[in-house]
């Protein structure tokens, strides 16, 4: 899918860097707000963004302050090195 998106000249400045890629800008700033509102698996935003390995989507997800590490997670982790340590 194409999407157009018409930024008028007065904005396009402020919100475009020179040298940066707009069309990608608005790609990422999309699909990290999928991602946040869990529209998006981070497997459906490596193949939509065209990453080779899931650390390139775990820095990206960094990179747009996305941090879905819960309490859950940690103490899952806990458990399993309290195992691997027995």
């Amino acid at each position: 899918m194409q999407v157009i998106v018409n930024i008028p000249d007065e904005f396009a400045t402020d919100l475009v860097q020179p040298g940066e890629d707009a069309g990608r800008l608005a790609l990422e700033a999309w699909v990290a707000n999928e991602y946040r509102e869990r529209r998006l698996s981070s497997e459906q935003v490596r193949r939509v963004l065209g990453m080779e390995h899931w650390l390139d989507v775990e820095a990206f997800l960094l990179e747009h302050k996305i941090f879905d590490y819960t309490i859950a997670d940690l103490k899952a982790d806990l458990a399993v090195l309290e195992q691997m340590r027995s």
